[in-house]
């Protein structure tokens, strides 16, 4: 099998990002977007999913911080569904339970090829350091757009934001590692014979 690899250019008059991903990485990631809170959870996917990630970005974050969360969930979406191909011989759904503390997250995905996201994060604060709470539910969204996969995450319990925000990207990251894996055949796991 060819290495899974992509690599995305993304430049608007909001942002200019690069990404560079791996689906069977290592799990490294050097992330620079500008927004702290930001770098960590994308640090976090790329750690638990097992891939390795360099993103960069330079945002108008004299805006504010939803272009640049934004788009750099659409560039990492993009380039796992690059990353991917044509998705044959991948398992397609994964799912996953994360603990972080007192917050426990729940992560479905199904690489469909058909983006739909359902999140229920239950933040109470208005920011997680420099990141808006309103945009780490944008950040999982447009990421399933990105990667045109149907993305649910649910965070069952906890009182601390900053765990229950990371507890569901770890679950996400878990559940994707197990969506992406491959099942050692060339089918395209589908009745429809594609994706």
């Amino acid at each position: 099998m060819s290495a899974r690899t992509a690599e995305i250019k993304r430049k608007t008059l909001e942002t200019d990002i690069t990404a560079k991903l791996t689906l069977d990485g290592d799990g490294n990631a050097t992330v620079r977007t500008g927004i702290g809170f930001l770098d960590h959870m994308l640090t976090a996917l790329a750690r638990h999913a097992r891939m390795t990630l360099e993103l960069t970005c330079d945002g108008d974050l004299q805006v504010d911080d939803h272009h640049t969360a934004e788009d750099c969930a659409l560039a990492l979406g993009d380039a796992v569904d690059r990353a991917m191909g044509e998705r044959r011989g991948i398992r397609r759904f994964g799912y996953a339970y994360a603990p972080l503390d007192d917050a426990l997250a729940r992560a479905v995905v199904d690489l469909s090829g058909r983006p739909f996201a359902a999140i229920d994060l239950g933040l109470g604060r208005e920011r997680i350091g420099e990141l808006a709470c309103e945009n780490i539910e944008h950040v999982f969204s447009s990421l399933a757009v990105g990667a045109r996969c149907n993305l649910h995450i649910d965070v069952l319990r906890g009182k601390n934001d900053h765990h229950r925000a990371e507890a569901a990207m770890k679950a996400l990251a878990l559940a994707l590692r197990m969506a992406v894996a491959t099942e050692g055949t060339d089918e395209i796991p589908s009745t429809k014979g594609t994706l």
